[in-house]
């Protein structure tokens, strides 16, 4: 008996998360299928998004999506973000399909020990200051050396850009309470969050899973989104705050995206994850034939083949 509908793609016709489309934000439109791609219709017309080559697709308010769109969307590996107005707000999430969980169980094992938390965490620093040695750093001393660059870097941009700056400021929820440069920080920095986690989905990773930062479903999105804000979201916001061209929230996703495609920010993205993942120096269990998808059973001496009887 064949299974009714469109079949979906078959694996070797998706990209890799670190060669999509970084990510598409949409409101109020109508998001449906059409074949393998998705559609968009508002009242300018219909656009068509090819599904196998998008990373995550941002829905803001006032969109629908069909039920043919989502199955495709999960067909493809395509990480969903349910976002709030303009954006800026998490809302839900639809996870990306992943093949195995080798990156998973990595993730966990250093997670779960004090000594190889904080040597990642110190890596994610290292990656972040080049040329400073961290090795003998405590994460106070490390959270101290990073909120002085951090602020000298908003510092630094104020002044190329011209713009009067006080410090960064947002209450969640009251995105217009603050000035345009925190306005942009914000909305930059929620698509950031979508890219990122569409990345740690499609890998296997656990979203959940931090080393810096703890106690929220997104703490690795968080860890890992922080390596690329100096790059991307801070210079877009201060650049987007400082032009009247269009609309503020428009134009720094715009910039966001640009930066996005400039730094190769998808395939840094991969590769930094499995460099802080892997013990040593990429453990060839997780990166080769990262693709497979194999289901066997746990044992106190290895894996052994499922779908067998054991103990006839």
């Amino acid at each position: 008996m064949s299974v009714p509908g469109i079949p979906p793609p078959v694996p070797r016709e998706l990209l890799r998360i670190e060669d999509r489309i970084s990510f598409v934000y949409l409101e109020r439109a109508v998001v449906h299928r059409d074949e393998n791609a998705i559609t968009s219709t508002d009242e300018e017309g219909t656009v068509h998004l090819p599904a196998a080559g998008l990373g995550c697709l941002l829905l803001g308010p006032g969109t629908r999506v069909s039920h043919a769109a989502m199955a495709l969307l999960g067909d493809c590996g395509v990480s969903v973000i349910w976002a709030g107005e303009r954006g800026v707000r998490f809302y839900a999430h639809g996870s990306a399909v992943a093949k195995n969980n080798h990156l998973l169980v990595q993730q966990a094992r250093l997670v779960s020990n004090n000594r190889s938390r904080v040597a990642v965490a110190r890596k994610m620093y290292q990656m972040r200051f080049p040329g400073e040695d961290v090795s003998k750093l405590s994460m106070h001393q490390l959270r101290g050396r990073e909120g002085v660059r951090v602020r000298r870097l908003y510092a630094e941009q104020a002044r190329r850009v011209g713009i009067d700056w006080r410090g960064r400021n947002y209450k969640p929820g009251e995105i217009d309470a603050s000035n345009p440069v925190n306005q942009a920080l914000t909305a930059a920095n929620a698509a950031l969050y979508g890219i990122v986690h569409s990345v740690i989905s499609g890998l296997g990773c656990s979203p959940g899973l931090g080393f810096v930062h703890a106690g929220t479903s997104r703490s690795f999105v968080y860890d890992i989104a922080d390596l690329y804000k100096a790059e991307t979201t801070i210079p877009a916001s201060f650049d987007a705050a400082a032009s009247a061209d269009e609309s503020l929230t428009t134009s720094v996703r715009r910039r966001l995206r640009d930066a996005v495609v400039k730094t190769k920010l998808l395939e840094r993205c991969t590769s930094d994850i499995y460099d802080l993942l892997s013990s040593d120096n990429r453990d060839p269990e997780i990166t080769a034939d990262r693709d497979r998808d194999t289901v066997t059973l746990w044992s106190d001496d290895g894996e052994v083949p499922a779908g067998r009887s054991y103990g006839a």
